[in-house]
């Protein structure tokens, strides 16, 4: 397998299995070392951290509520976006509720910080078993990777998250008043990281679309040939992103991710029209 190659300067190394496994190990350790420093860091303003951030897509002064008000006004949609102010009272029904949760909190804050280098030392590991052609051809990557995996992330946090509480928070289930929803810390910890991270990794479509153009397993006239199916894929992962089961939440989801889509195509023919070109300059 190429992957037991391991290029050394000019030499090239084969190592064994329980090598390979060894040098995957030391990836995995740096990584999860990254995922503490940073966890510990969250946890000691952990404070800060939870009246600010974590709690933020539920504050009815959070800057996303202000600014769709403010487009929806300017764009003449009326108050089609602004959304009432959402009073969302959480609690814990055990001692170490609230410690468990910070844990979680610093943990997948710290996944999210360190996401970048995580990238980095998966793409050191498999990195010596690519050849040298295939190496200029994944340039910036670890750019592009996190790039729009904090795109993701950011529009889970800052557009999808309010939408979603806002729904889930006023959504009324009888006329008589009977049922309050009063959600767990961990009920909402839980929404709120599958939010970002679901966002995150459904942006990353685009450098995926160029990774396999690259090696030959999809092209542009496949994904023209496949928008419809496209379409009910993005749907059904629309609707398991966001929690809340309201056609606008789900609306929002799609729209992103169907223009990532059309990115996607415009990517591959691209990738495909070099490589072409490529080939025909070899063949002259």
């Amino acid at each position: 397998m190429a992957l037991f190659k391991r290029n050394n300067g000019t030499e090239q190394a084969e190592m064994s299995f329980i090598d390979h496994l060894e040098e995957l190990r030391k990836h995995i350790i740096r990584s999860i070392l990254a995922i503490l420093v940073f966890g510990i860091a969250i946890f000691i303003y952990r404070d800060w951290v939870f009246d600010n951030i974590i709690t933020g897509p539920i504050h009815a002064d959070f800057i996303s509520y202000r600014a769709l008000c403010d487009f929806s006004h300017w764009a003449h949609l009326g108050d089609v976006l602004c959304m009432p102010p959402v009073k969302v009272d959480m609690q814990t029904t055990t001692f170490a509720g609230q410690f468990l949760s910070s844990i979680t909190m610093s943990l997948v804050g710290g996944i999210i910080i360190a996401f970048p280098y995580i990238f980095w030392e998966f793409w050191r590991f498999i990195k010596p078993a690519l050849k040298d052609k295939e190496l200029k051809n994944t340039r910036f990557i670890i750019f592009w990777v996190s790039f729009f995996f904090f795109c993701g992330a950011a529009f889970g946090y800052f557009l999808l998250g309010p939408f979603t509480f806002n729904f889930l928070a006023g959504f009324q289930l009888g006329t008589k008043g009977v049922l309050v929803t009063r959600p767990t810390l961990t009920d909402y910890l839980d929404n709120l990281t599958n939010l970002i991270l679901g966002c995150g990794i459904a942006f990353e479509l685009p450098v995926l679309a160029y990774l396999l153009t690259k090696i030959g397993l999809i092209s542009p006239s496949y994904l023209r040939r496949t928008r419809k199916y496209a379409v009910v894929i993005i749907l059904i992962a629309a609707a398991i992103i966001t929690p809340s089961p309201d056609w606008m939440s789900q609306l929002i989801v799609f729209l992103p991710l169907f223009f990532l889509y059309e990115l996607s195509i415009i990517i591959s023919a691209r990738v495909s029209k070099e490589q072409e070109k490529r080939d025909q300059e070899e063949w002259s």
